[in-house]
């Protein structure tokens, strides 16, 4: 036994360098890097996103001819520039682990405040503020109710839904034409980027307000906040941080956010109509989703619900290409997609665990 106890450890066996048919550390720790990046639930989901976002442009570009130009891309942008702003608030909402379902109809009632009041002759640049102002009202109000009355955002913002929808067909049973010179410029207008390529005016204010966002929420207390409420709401009270305000200032942004998309949907429609966005909050979840963001908060990025709106154009844009399928389709590629990342978080966040 005293033997045993005095012996002296056996010596470290040197590493031999790779051989030419050996992996080195470098290519493990690529392989680990890449392997890691794919398992993080932080950055997993949008990594993923990214790359089927390219795979089915790519597969578009290879089955249809014309569909690599330039022109196809930037349309996404353009069709889809009011869904853009619209996932930046709901992005905000859902990493506090909320929800908002009322956004859709706060796009279709700002579509009837700015068609009713621009046909009585209001300045268009006192129906866009007063738009903003309105929505964000009906934001706070929602923050409130889920914080001063302890109501589930579920049911606040279904009670806000049903709200601002009833208010569309006060003001309004039918359409209403907007013909406005100011908002039919803004609306047929195009900037050119050169190479027949253009984008309009739509497409540069959601890229501010997502450029905004991703300052808002990575380099300012409230965005820090943000996050610590949907990494878990006791524990940043404990640290001191201004929760209960902060969860009334997203749904706030949300409104905020619905209402500047109401009016860039009104651009591109140039009418208002009760029935207009019906499901467009469940696109705005689904964008928000699939683009990475943990549906009970914590993890998320703007540019991945960006990344998540464009994957929904592109495959909109393929059955347009197709020509022999139904609009209908697009719905059930989003559900699909929508099941696999939510399976896909939790598969991560257990990992995790």
């Amino acid at each position: 036994m005293t033997k045993l106890l005095d012996a002296p450890a056996r010596p470290g066996r040197a590493k031999r360098p790779a051989g030419p048919g050996q992996t080195g550390p470098s290519r493990r720790g690529i392989g680990g890097g890449i392997r890691a990046l794919l398992t993080s639930p932080k950055y997993g989901p949008v990594t993923v996103t990214a790359v089927l976002f390219l795979a089915i442009f790519v597969i578009g570009g290879v089955r249809y001819r014309g569909f690599f130009s330039g022109q196809v891309f930037l349309n996404l942008l353009v069709d889809n520039a009011y869904l853009i702003v619209l996932a930046v608030g709901m992005t905000f909402v859902i990493l506090t682990g909320g929800i908002d379902l009322s956004v859709g109809a706060v796009v279709a009632l700002s579509g009837m405040i700015a068609a009713s009041l621009l046909q009585t002759g209001w300045s268009p640049w006192t129906v866009i503020p007063l738009i903003l102002v309105l929505t964000s009202v009906l934001g706070l109000l929602v923050g409130l109710m889920i914080h001063v009355f302890k109501v589930q955002p579920f049911i606040a913002t279904l009670a806000a839904m049903f709200l601002a929808r009833g208010l569309c067909y006060v003001i309004s049973q039918s359409s209403i034409s907007i013909t406005d010179e100011t908002f039919v410029q803004l609306a047929v207008a195009r900037i050119p980027l050169g190479g027949g390529m253009s984008i309009t005016p739509s497409v540069i204010i959601a890229l501010v307000v997502v450029a905004v966002a991703v300052w808002v929420l990575h380099a300012t207390r409230f965005g820090r906040t943000v996050y610590a409420i949907g990494g878990g709401e006791q524990s940043g009270l404990l640290m001191g941080l201004p929760v209960a305000r902060t969860k009334v200032l997203v749904y706030v942004v949300s409104g905020f956010c619905s209402g500047l998309a109401g009016v860039l949907f009104t651009f591109y429609t140039l009418s208002g109509y009760p029935l207009t966005a019906i499901g467009t909050e469940l696109d705005a979840i689904a964008a928000v989703v699939i683009g990475g963001t943990l549906l009970t908060g914590g993890y998320g990025f703007v540019l991945g619900s960006v990344l998540g709106v464009l994957v929904l154009g592109v495959i909109q844009t393929i059955i347009t290409f197709e020509g022999t399928l139904s609009s209908w389709w697009t719905k059930i590629f989003i559900g699909l997609l929508l099941l696999v990342f939510i399976i896909l978080q939790k598969v991560l966040t257990a990992r995790r665990r």
